[in-house]
């Protein structure tokens, strides 16, 4: 079914989403500026001389940019044609999160700091640097790891069923042992995920001989382990790297078009239709 057209929404759409033009460039440096204050007021109220000292100051500001986000995200969803496209993608889920804790610290105490999740959207800074690398840095490593998220899934099943299995195979050793510190297997298979990735915490440790030399075993093998997903986004990242723009389909909501696309490749709409 074709969609109505409507130019007052396409306006909106064109300053709100688009970053080709002075006022929706505009936007987007107001909107960062206004979302890099809110996350600073949220770390500062977490001090306890600056919330005794500004804490009243701090609610109102909190407030008024919750306001402004919610007026922002409620006029996003006016001006998509089809809003559950956007409410649904990644940008899409990061604005209703920004504003959600504030309405949730109504009913839940202390709930307002999760407001910090504004700061991912300072991820539309690409969009200001359109005209630089900065953008298509950015689509680059998506891509990879879009590209990797088959292999790196099946890598890290493999590390799950190896944990488990280590693990277990050290709860036998040390239990034999007499090690209180290896009492279950969950806890055993903590200190394996712990050895395995060489942070190495040391909370838990083996002691005996045998333990010990499975331990160094599982340390040499975290050098392996580290290294495999590091080669699989590596891989993906040497493929060539498109030219990409900021333009986003009023359709849908999302970004990342070719330069000499057409169409939009995440709903099928006509992009740069004439007024």
């Amino acid at each position: 079914m074709k969609i109505q057209r409507n130019r007052f929404k396409e306006r909106i759409h064109e300053v709100i989403f688009e970053a080709d033009t002075p006022f929706g460039k505009l936007f987007d440096v107001v909107l960062l500026v206004a979302i890099l204050l809110s996350v600073l007021i949220v770390m500062l109220e977490s001090v306890e001389a600056y919330k005794l000292a500004f804490g009243q100051l701090f609610l109102v500001l909190e407030w008024t940019f919750t306001i402004i986000f919610t007026i922002e995200y409620v006029l996003r969803l006016y001006c998509i044609y089809r809003p559950l496209k956007y409410a649904t993608s990644f940008f899409g889920i990061v604005d209703l999160l920004s504003i959600l804790p504030a309405y949730l610290s109504v009913f839940f105490v202390g709930a307002h700091s999760l407001m910090v999740v504004r700061a991912l959207r300072l991820l539309r800074v690409f969009r200001i640097f359109k005209l630089g690398h900065f953008m298509n840095e950015g689509f680059l490593i998506m891509d990879a790891l879009k590209r990797s998220r088959a292999k790196i899934t099946v890598f890290f099943s493999f590390i799950i069923l190896l944990v488990i299995i280590i693990g277990s195979i050290m709860y036998l050793v040390e239990g034999a042992y007499g090690n209180e510190s290896f009492s279950s297997i969950p806890r055993s298979v903590y200190w394996a995920i712990v050895t395995l990735t060489t942070v190495g915490y040391g909370d838990i440790t083996p002691s005996s001989e045998l333990g010990q030399f499975l331990s160094a075993a599982v340390m040499i093998l975290g050098y392996a382990v580290l290294a495999v997903p590091t080669g699989i986004v590596t891989n993906e990242l040497i493929s060539p790297l498109r030219v990409t723009n900021t333009q986003a389909c009023r359709y849908c909501g999302e970004e990342g078009h070719d330069d000499d696309a057409l169409f939009c490749k995440y709903c099928g709409e006509k992009l740069n239709e004439e007024k």
